[in-house]
Protein backbone atom coordinates (compact mmCIF):
# COMPACT_ATOMS: atom_id res chain seq x y z
CA UNK A 1 0.00 0.00 0.00
CA UNK A 2 1.06 3.53 -0.73
CA UNK A 3 -0.22 7.02 -0.02
CA UNK A 4 -1.39 8.71 -3.53
CA UNK A 5 1.22 11.25 -2.39
CA UNK A 6 3.74 9.29 -2.65
CA UNK A 7 2.69 6.79 -5.30
CA UNK A 8 5.05 5.28 -7.96
CA UNK A 9 4.96 8.57 -10.53
CA UNK A 10 5.86 5.95 -13.77
CA UNK A 11 3.26 6.31 -16.35
CA UNK A 12 0.33 3.89 -15.25
CA UNK A 13 -1.48 1.65 -17.64
CA UNK A 14 -3.90 3.37 -19.27
CA UNK A 15 -6.32 -0.13 -19.72
CA UNK A 16 -6.20 -1.05 -16.30
CA UNK A 17 -8.92 -0.91 -13.93
CA UNK A 18 -9.46 1.13 -10.72
CA UNK A 19 -11.81 0.34 -7.87
CA UNK A 20 -12.54 3.17 -5.29
CA UNK A 21 -14.27 2.12 -2.25
CA UNK A 22 -14.16 3.10 1.37
CA UNK A 23 -16.57 3.48 4.50
CA UNK A 24 -20.45 4.82 3.97
CA UNK A 25 -20.41 8.82 3.84
CA UNK A 26 -17.11 9.23 2.91
CA UNK A 27 -17.64 11.01 -0.41
CA UNK A 28 -17.27 8.46 -3.54
CA UNK A 29 -20.13 9.22 -5.33
CA UNK A 30 -19.28 13.09 -4.83
CA UNK A 31 -15.22 12.01 -5.84
CA UNK A 32 -16.58 10.64 -8.60
CA UNK A 33 -18.84 13.08 -9.97
CA UNK A 34 -16.11 15.31 -9.85
CA UNK A 35 -13.85 13.22 -11.58
CA UNK A 36 -16.59 12.42 -14.28
CA UNK A 37 -17.02 16.38 -14.78
CA UNK A 38 -13.06 16.81 -14.83
CA UNK A 39 -13.24 13.73 -17.54
CA UNK A 40 -16.80 13.30 -19.09
CA UNK A 41 -15.18 10.73 -21.31
CA UNK A 42 -13.94 8.50 -18.84
CA UNK A 43 -16.48 4.81 -17.95
CA UNK A 44 -17.55 4.62 -14.75
CA UNK A 45 -19.27 1.23 -13.99
CA UNK A 46 -23.20 1.83 -12.77
CA UNK A 47 -23.58 -0.92 -10.60
CA UNK A 48 -26.99 -2.94 -10.05
CA UNK A 49 -28.69 -2.86 -6.76
CA UNK A 50 -31.63 -4.27 -5.17
CA UNK A 51 -32.59 -1.49 -2.74
CA UNK A 52 -35.33 1.43 -3.62
CA UNK A 53 -33.79 4.44 -5.26
CA UNK A 54 -33.09 7.34 -3.18
CA UNK A 55 -34.71 10.38 -3.68
CA UNK A 56 -33.07 12.03 -7.26
CA UNK A 57 -31.45 9.08 -8.11
CA UNK A 58 -32.57 7.56 -11.85
CA UNK A 59 -32.17 3.93 -12.89
CA UNK A 60 -29.80 3.25 -15.42
CA UNK A 61 -27.66 6.53 -14.59
CA UNK A 62 -27.07 6.25 -10.89
CA UNK A 63 -28.15 2.50 -10.35
CA UNK A 64 -29.64 -0.14 -12.19
CA UNK A 65 -32.63 -0.76 -9.67
CA UNK A 66 -33.39 -4.55 -10.27
CA UNK A 67 -35.31 -7.09 -8.14
CA UNK A 68 -33.90 -9.79 -5.87
CA UNK A 69 -35.05 -12.38 -8.54
CA UNK A 70 -33.31 -10.78 -11.36
CA UNK A 71 -30.26 -10.04 -9.60
CA UNK A 72 -30.01 -13.66 -8.67
CA UNK A 73 -30.27 -14.59 -12.72
CA UNK A 74 -27.26 -12.13 -13.07
CA UNK A 75 -25.27 -13.81 -10.49
CA UNK A 76 -26.09 -17.29 -11.52
CA UNK A 77 -25.14 -16.73 -15.28
CA UNK A 78 -21.76 -15.02 -14.44
CA UNK A 79 -22.60 -11.91 -16.06
CA UNK A 80 -21.72 -10.00 -12.23
CA UNK A 81 -17.35 -9.25 -12.09
CA UNK A 82 -18.19 -8.81 -8.21
CA UNK A 83 -21.51 -8.62 -5.94
CA UNK A 84 -22.15 -8.20 -2.16
CA UNK A 85 -24.62 -8.00 0.35
CA UNK A 86 -24.11 -4.30 1.99
CA UNK A 87 -24.96 -3.44 5.54
CA UNK A 88 -26.90 -7.02 5.72
CA UNK A 89 -30.02 -5.54 3.59
CA UNK A 90 -29.52 -5.10 0.27
CA UNK A 91 -27.39 -6.54 -2.54
CA UNK A 92 -24.86 -4.97 -5.13
CA UNK A 93 -23.13 -5.74 -8.13
CA UNK A 94 -20.52 -4.44 -11.02
CA UNK A 95 -22.17 -6.13 -14.39
CA UNK A 96 -19.08 -7.73 -16.01
CA UNK A 97 -19.78 -7.06 -19.60
CA UNK A 98 -19.35 -2.96 -19.58
CA UNK A 99 -16.33 -2.92 -17.88
CA UNK A 100 -14.23 -5.56 -19.41
CA UNK A 101 -15.70 -4.03 -22.96
CA UNK A 102 -13.78 -0.91 -21.79
CA UNK A 103 -10.83 -2.88 -20.80
CA UNK A 104 -10.65 -4.69 -23.89
CA UNK A 105 -10.96 -1.30 -26.03
CA UNK A 106 -7.77 0.13 -24.27
CA UNK A 107 -9.73 2.18 -22.17
CA UNK A 108 -9.55 2.73 -18.48
CA UNK A 109 -12.49 2.24 -16.10
CA UNK A 110 -13.41 3.07 -12.93
CA UNK A 111 -15.43 1.30 -10.43
CA UNK A 112 -16.95 2.71 -7.20
CA UNK A 113 -17.71 -0.46 -4.93
CA UNK A 114 -17.62 -1.33 -0.83
CA UNK A 115 -14.92 -3.79 0.53
CA UNK A 116 -16.31 -6.77 -0.36
CA UNK A 117 -16.57 -5.89 -4.20
CA UNK A 118 -13.20 -4.87 -4.29
CA UNK A 119 -11.82 -8.06 -2.81
CA UNK A 120 -13.98 -10.04 -4.87
CA UNK A 121 -12.46 -7.88 -8.01
CA UNK A 122 -8.97 -8.43 -6.55
CA UNK A 123 -9.36 -12.31 -7.40
CA UNK A 124 -10.91 -11.92 -10.38
CA UNK A 125 -8.59 -9.31 -11.75
CA UNK A 126 -5.48 -9.05 -9.77
CA UNK A 127 -4.22 -6.11 -12.12
CA UNK A 128 -6.76 -3.87 -10.79
CA UNK A 129 -5.86 -0.87 -8.95
CA UNK A 130 -7.34 -1.00 -5.67
CA UNK A 131 -7.50 2.84 -4.24
CA UNK A 132 -9.46 3.72 -0.47
CA UNK A 133 -10.99 6.46 0.04
CA UNK A 134 -10.58 7.30 3.71
CA UNK A 135 -12.47 10.28 5.43
CA UNK A 136 -10.20 12.92 7.46
CA UNK A 137 -11.38 11.38 10.63
CA UNK A 138 -13.96 9.33 12.49
CA UNK A 139 -15.82 12.05 13.84
CA UNK A 140 -15.92 13.87 9.95
CA UNK A 141 -17.52 10.30 8.97
CA UNK A 142 -19.85 10.34 11.52
CA UNK A 143 -20.82 13.78 10.74
CA UNK A 144 -21.28 13.11 7.25
CA UNK A 145 -23.51 10.02 7.52
CA UNK A 146 -25.82 11.98 9.83
CA UNK A 147 -25.64 15.33 7.43
CA UNK A 148 -26.92 13.20 4.76
CA UNK A 149 -29.87 12.91 6.15
CA UNK A 150 -31.23 9.74 4.17
CA UNK A 151 -30.54 7.00 6.62
CA UNK A 152 -33.08 6.43 10.38
CA UNK A 153 -30.88 6.62 13.12
CA UNK A 154 -30.70 2.74 13.39
CA UNK A 155 -29.90 2.72 9.62
CA UNK A 156 -27.29 5.22 10.72
CA UNK A 157 -25.50 2.93 13.39
CA UNK A 158 -25.92 -0.42 11.29
CA UNK A 159 -23.76 1.53 8.68
CA UNK A 160 -21.30 2.86 11.21
CA UNK A 161 -20.78 -0.72 12.22
CA UNK A 162 -19.93 -1.75 8.64
CA UNK A 163 -17.46 1.29 8.33
CA UNK A 164 -15.30 0.76 11.04
CA UNK A 165 -14.89 -2.78 9.69
CA UNK A 166 -14.42 -1.05 6.39
CA UNK A 167 -11.51 1.44 7.65
CA UNK A 168 -9.71 -1.88 9.04
CA UNK A 169 -9.51 -2.98 6.26
CA UNK A 170 -7.73 -0.37 4.41
CA UNK A 171 -4.55 -1.83 4.05
CA UNK A 172 -5.64 -4.40 1.88
CA UNK A 173 -5.67 -1.59 -0.80
CA UNK A 174 -2.83 -0.38 -3.06
CA UNK A 175 -3.49 3.16 -2.28
CA UNK A 176 -4.89 5.32 0.48
CA UNK A 177 -6.60 8.52 -0.56
CA UNK A 178 -7.79 10.80 2.52
CA UNK A 179 -11.18 12.66 1.30
CA UNK A 180 -10.37 15.75 2.89
CA UNK A 181 -11.52 18.08 0.15
CA UNK A 182 -13.27 16.82 -2.85
CA UNK A 183 -10.13 18.86 -4.89
CA UNK A 184 -7.56 17.00 -3.40
CA UNK A 185 -9.37 13.50 -3.17
CA UNK A 186 -10.00 13.89 -6.82
CA UNK A 187 -6.81 15.37 -8.13
CA UNK A 188 -5.01 12.32 -6.26
CA UNK A 189 -7.40 10.08 -7.96
CA UNK A 190 -6.51 11.75 -11.15
CA UNK A 191 -2.59 11.06 -10.69
CA UNK A 192 -3.58 8.01 -10.18
CA UNK A 193 -5.01 6.79 -12.63
CA UNK A 194 -2.78 8.52 -15.06
CA UNK A 195 -5.88 11.13 -15.96
CA UNK A 196 -3.80 14.69 -15.45
CA UNK A 197 -1.56 16.21 -18.35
Amino acid sequence: MTDAATADSSAPTLARLTVLAGPTAVGKGTVVAELRRRHPDLFVSISATTRKPRPGEVDGVHYYFVGAEDFDSLVETGQMLEWALVHGVHRYGTPRGPVQDQLDAGRPALLEIDLAGARQVRRAMPRARLVFLAPPSWDELVRRLAGRGTEDPQEQERRLATARAEMEAADEFDHIVVNDTVASATAQLERLMGLCG
